[in-house]
């Protein structure tokens, strides 16, 4: 078969396969993550034999997505998901900073419509992210995309300037770091460290005596266990900014409470994908 003859069959199969893409998506996972599972089984037992690093599902395979690159597409959908979470709704506008990498080959590899579909709430998977452009305008989402130069900042960052219907804004730094995965490096400003693995509370407050101890309990009280927490203060006595991964859900009920505490200016709460 000639080479003409291989690019035609391509060309005739790939649109029909699309007609059935997304119905088949759900049903593909389960059998991809089965054959997945068992060749972990095989490739973490021989890791063990030869090293202590455990190896985790995105060191076989990567991230169920749509798209080209796993750190140029599914990360940054997440990063821009991250930034409409700790927003606490859909950005009406965006001002979206490309560093390194995502700068340089992003539009390639279709970082800035995964940027935009994260802000737009899609997941990896979402076959409509080659569209976020279009449905961006119809939401009425406005953003402007460009280049970027930080000192000391990982390849693959983007940092998104974002602002709700009701003027509220928020500056999130996020990293792609391979696999789909991502780190968040700063909320307005300040250096944090979470990568949205675990269901995440962010809590700006006073720094007060007790404060910390009420947020807390209000998340012992519901059942809620704490996985990792840090926080990061200007000064003492001033602000605080907390963060809390937790191994639960957060009823929105338990957020209002948390928000109506005596020290707490605002809370944001971003939840975990589902596997």
């Amino acid at each position: 078969m000639s080479l003409g003859q291989t690019h035609m069959r391509k060309a005739l199969f790939l649109p029909f396969f699309g007609q059935f893409a997304d119905k088949r998506l759900a049903k593909s996972r389960q059998v991809w993550y089965g054959l997945i599972i068992a060749e972990m089984s095989a490739v973490s037992g021989q890791a063990r034999k030869g090293s202590e690093k455990m190896l985790d599902i995105f060191d076989i395979l990567g991230p169920v997505m749509v798209g080209p690159s796993s750190s140029h597409t599914a990360g940054a959908v997440r990063i821009g998901n991250m930034a409409r979470a700790l927003l606490g709704g859909q950005p009406v506008k965006a001002d979206i900073a490309l560093h390194g990498s995502f700068a340089e080959t992003g539009q390639g590899h279709g970082t800035d419509k995964a940027l935009v579909a994260g802000l737009l709430g899609m997941r990896p998977d979402d076959l409509d992210i080659p569209r976020s452009f279009e449905i961006a305008e119809e939401r009425g989402l406005e953003f402007y995309i460009h280049p970027v130069q930080l000192r000391d900042a990982h390849p693959n960052t983007a940092i998104l300037t974002v602002e709700d219907a009701d003027g509220k804004k928020l500056t999130v730094q996020g990293v792609s770091i391979g696999g789909g995965r991502i780190r968040v490096d700063k909320i307005n400003g300040v250096d944090v460290n979470f990568t949205g693995a675990y269901n995440t509370l962010v809590v700006h407050h006073q720094d007060v005596a007790g404060e910390l101890s009420r947020i807390t309990n209000e998340l012992a009280v519901g059942g809620v266990n704490i996985a990792n927490m840090s926080l990061c203060r200007s000064r003492k006595g001033g602000d605080v900014l907390t963060i809390i991964e937790m191994d639960q859900k957060l009823e929105p009920s338990m957020v209002k409470r948390i928000r109506s505490l005596y020290a707490v200016h605002d809370v944001t709460y971003y939840e975990k994908e589902d596997a």
